[in-house]
């Protein structure tokens, strides 16, 4: 990610003030950070899902088939 000096947060910060307005921007934080919140969620809840062993049969041992 590039750096980014004081200037051009002044300037994205203008942009989005004219864009969306001073009384939505709250608004838009929130919903950006609910929304990244909920994206790490699922993302750590598959990273488990993937770690977590198989899930064992219902009668408490593995079926054995023959060929």
């Amino acid at each position: 990610m590039p750096n980014l000096g004081a200037t051009e947060l002044t300037i994205l910060f203008a942009v989005f003030l004219l864009m969306f307005g001073a009384r939505k921007l709250p608004d838009l934080a929130r919903g950006t950070g609910q929304a990244l919140r909920i994206f790490r969620d699922e993302t750590r809840s598959r990273d488990t899902d993937e770690l977590a062993p198989p899930p064992v049969p219902a009668s408490g041992r593995e079926e054995v088939r023959s060929s």
